[in-house]
């Protein structure tokens, strides 16, 4: 009977929902405090935090040997960590991984796995030592900087944070799943986060969005690119955003067949699993061209070979494949850390703020640390000192003492010392009481007496504490840092926030191949005629450049193709690149077809002025106006510009004002001048009207606005050109055949380009070798129509001029605008020299 009613005293009534509820949450906040999420302070979670303890209170250091990875295990499960050894291990293998930490926290020896998802050997095999880098984590660590806490079951004490003297946080990142909430942290360059802490320290008021011209984007430890900088604006801003990131992948060209060289792989992305979804693609028949698929990395460096058949087309083979596989991912972010043991979203400011505030603590706690230590030397030495001074007394006094504490409390009655001061000259040597030796404890005694008061300056001022971390920050970017691996570029399935774009004058050129880049508008430099110019761009495949202008960043760019199709992306969409470089494939850029190719590119500010109008030529001499604002709703597919003839091409395009004349060049060495006006304004997929009457085998090669007191600019393939002032071309109506504009002769060939230029602007030349020059336009003679001009440019046998831009340039040179030239034709043949009679205008038969 008492058993039963013991037993019912034990045992009491609960409400069974409010205890789940009081349990899970229980749960939940210890997996979140002490297992998942990492602090803000340090970056670490607890598991990584034990396991850099523990090394470095067994010594296992940077400048030891390595130890058994078991050993390493055993100590952080015994002391400080009551989990799974396999748990313990893995992250410690983590930590070891160039391909999964940036600045790796461990130094292993053995094998630590693979990018190929290969597990790393067993425990009792490998070995392992802090790294370098990992020991400025536990610097000072000794030294009263961070506070301690009882380990599991009270036996032990370890640290709550380290002082981590840089901010691995950011460095390094972290992935974790906590209950109700994950963490996903990507790794940033080291020179780039400590940059942005030192420009924090400066300014406090810096913003999220001030601290990206420091930390533009994450950097990952294998490279590849960032695609889009609006996803990593949205998670400095907010703590929470989603980048794209694609591999690093070179199209080649070997006996004639294109294959694509992979050399850097989005982040985590298992390399062996790639290859095998490629491979599968391939047999499935859901990607087609790809004809051997070998993985020849080594110890060298990454490099998958994906092989290509002859007719693919690699740029929209490696397209699918960005589409289909991991060779293109996203990396959710997910800026979520501990702060004061709670969990929070931080945007980048509050993230290097909290880690700023963090060693402002480190640095004060080891400054009062020192200065503690440094004035109980000192007390020591004043009591050294007081003991010279009365030297025979005091070896009286203690002669005379039957005992250690008598001899102890006799100096310390006698002369008013303390209890450590007294046991201090007790305990000093006979050797101290040479000259020399009372000569370096008064020196030791100055030199703490200066020190104190430095410290205890430190202490009284938060700038000097601000100044030390700063010097301290600058010292392990200088021994650490290394250059970015991942860079940024802008896709063409990102939409940007143009304010983190800088608003610049830039070059862009694209080739007969239509290879694309951006170039600083700096690159070229003026030269006089009949040079040899400079190597404006890389050449492959007698790939030569097409066009080259210069536009604002922040400009609409309108690409117009043969096929009377038109595309718009921004300036700054276009990659930068080195001014020798390639390029990229535009059909990276825009969704054109295989057989388009870019005809015009032009460049818009505005689209809203009502009397602009683009104004159309095509190879077959056929006009069309219509207003700039049909244009202002372009699809990323791109959108009809005009109708064309069967066999027809857009030859160019002019945005015009509505009240403009325009001149327009062949091939043979005709023009014709007539105004705008004369060709009615047209919808947006109008067909157009005849502009000129062509001869035989003719086609236009220049259209061009006419302005008062300019010239018109005649240039041939093989590098000759003259102007000739625009009073020599009569007015006409469109539909003639115009007049003779140029000499053909064997000399100088076909014309390849009409501009109308004046004396102050310049001229850039470019041959199909990809050779540039530079020459003010003063210095080409100006003759009459029927010259053949004087040379611009020495070619080469083989070698033809391809594209001829013109450049304005105002007195400070920092507005240039370069109009887009035209390619040179395939073929040159001879053309009648006598003057074609002038015709009255003729409508085409598919006039809008």
């Amino acid at each position: 009977m008492a058993d039963q009613e013991n037993r019912n005293d034990r045992v009491h009534d609960i409400n069974i929902s409010q205890e789940m509820r009081t349990s899970f949450m229980d749960y939940a906040m210890s997996v979140i405090v002490s297992r998942a999420l990492p602090d803000v302070r340090d970056g670490l979670k607890p598991v990584h935090r034990r396991i850099l303890y523990a090394m470095n209170e067994l010594g296992i250091t940077a400048d030891k040997a390595y130890k058994k990875s078991a050993r390493i295990v055993g100590e952080v499960i015994g002391k400080y960590h009551p989990h799974g050894d396999s748990a313990v291990y893995e992250t410690m293998v983590r930590m070891a991984q160039d391909f999964s930490y940036r600045n790796m926290l461990v130094d292993g020896h053995g094998n630590f796995g693979s990018v190929d998802g290969d597990a790393a050997a067993a425990m009792r095999y490998t070995e392992a030592r802090m790294s370098k880098i990992s020991m400025e984590l536990v610097r000072d660590i000794n030294k009263d900087t961070i506070d301690y806490q009882e380990n599991y079951d009270g036996s032990e004490h370890e640290p709550k944070v380290l002082p981590a003297r840089f901010p691995n946080l950011l460095v390094n990142g972290t992935s974790g799943i906590a209950v109700g909430m994950a963490t996903n942290i990507p790794p940033h360059s080291l020179n780039e986060v400590i940059d942005g802490v030192l420009a924090l320290s400066e300014d406090p008021e810096l913003t999220s969005v001030d601290l990206m011209e420091y930390i533009p984007g994450p950097d990952f430890p294998t490279g590849a690119e960032i695609v889009g900088i609006s996803g990593i604006r949205r998670a400095y801003e907010t703590g929470k955003g989603s980048i794209l990131i694609r591999a690093k992948a070179d199209i080649q060209e070997k006996n004639g067949k294109q294959r694509i060289i992979v050399t850097e792989l989005p982040y985590q992305v298992n390399k062996a699993r790639l290859i095998e979804k490629i491979a599968e693609l391939v047999r499935d028949k859901k990607i087609d061209g790809i004809t051997d698929l070998r993985d020849e990395s080594d110890r060298t460096g990454m490099r998958i070979v994906i092989e290509l058949r002859r007719d693919a087309n690699a740029n929209v083979l490696l397209n699918n494949l960005y589409k289909q596989t991991a060779l293109q991912t996203s990396f959710g972010i997910n800026m979520l850390a501990l702060v004061d043991g709670r969990p929070q979203v931080l945007p980048l400011k509050e993230v290097l703020a909290h880690y700023l505030e963090h060693q402002k603590v480190v640095i004060k706690r080891r400054t009062a640390y020192e200065l503690k230590k440094a004035e109980a030397r000192a007390h020591i030495l004043e009591g050294l000192r007081i003991a010279l001074d009365h030297l025979d007394e005091v070896i009286e006094l203690i002669r005379a003492s039957q005992t250690t504490d008598i001899a102890r409390n006799g100096l310390m009655e006698r002369f008013e010392l303390s209890h450590e001061q007294a046991q201090a000259i007790l305990d000093m040597r006979l050797q101290r009481l040479t000259g020399l030796e009372r000569d370096k404890i008064e020196g030791e005694y100055k030199d703490l007496m200066a020190k104190i008061e430095e410290l205890r300056a430190i202490l009284a001022d938060e700038e000097k504490v601000l100044e030390i971390i700063r010097e301290e920050l600058s010292e392990i970017r200088d021994r650490f840092g290394d250059d970015r691996r991942t860079i940024i570029t802008i896709g063409e399935d990102t939409f940007e926030d143009e304010d983190l774009i800088p608003r610049q004058n830039v070059v862009i050129t694209l080739s007969h191949q239509g290879y694309i880049k951006r170039l600083p508008v700096s690159t070229y430099r003026s030269q006089k005629r009949g040079g040899r110019g400079v190597q404006g761009m890389g050449t492959y495949d007698e790939d030569f450049v097409r066009h080259l202008f210069i536009t604002n960043s922040h400009d609409h760019l309108l690409f117009f193709t043969n096929k009377g199709k038109v595309y718009r992306i921004k300036g700054y969409e276009v990659p930068e690149q080195k001014r020798t470089s390639k390029g990229i494939p535009i059909i990276n850029l825009l969704q054109i077809e295989p057989d388009e190719y870019i005809s015009t590119v032009i460049p818009i500010s505005s689209f809203e002025e009502e009397e602009r109008s683009l104004f159309f030529m095509t190879k077959f001499g056929v006009a069309k106006r219509t207003q700039l604002k049909a244009f202002k709703n372009i699809r990323r597919g791109g959108l009809f510009a005009i109708k064309l003839r069967e066999g027809d091409e857009l030859h160019g395009v002019r945005l015009t004002n509505g009240d403009q004349e325009l001149i327009t060049g062949t091939r043979q060495g005709m023009s014709i001048r007539f105004h705008e006006k004369d060709v009615r304004s047209m919808g947006r997929t109008a067909a157009g009207v005849k502009g000129i009457q062509l001869g035989k085998d003719d086609e236009v090669v220049g259209m061009d606005i006419l302005y008062p007191d300019q010239d018109v600019l005649i240039v041939t393939e093989s590098g000759f050109g003259k102007r000739t002032p625009i009073e020599e071309y009569r007015e006409q109506s469109r539909g003639g055949k115009g007049i003779k504009t140029c000499n053909i002769t064997d000399k100088n060939g076909s014309v390849v380009s009409l501009k109308v230029v004046a004396e102050d602007h310049d001229l850039m030349v470019i041959t199909t070798n990809g050779v540039v020059i530079r020459m003010h336009v003063a210095e080409i003679s100006q003759t009459g129509r029927n010259t053949q001009g004087v040379r611009l440019i020495r070619v080469s046998d083989g070698e033809y001029v391809s594209t001829v831009a013109r450049v304005n340039i105002s007195e400070d040179e920092e507005t240039l605008e370069i109009e887009e030239g035209e390619h040179a034709p395939e073929e040159t043949e001879e053309t009648p020299e006598a003057e074609a009679p002038d015709s009255s205008a003729e409508e085409n038969e598919n006039d809008d």
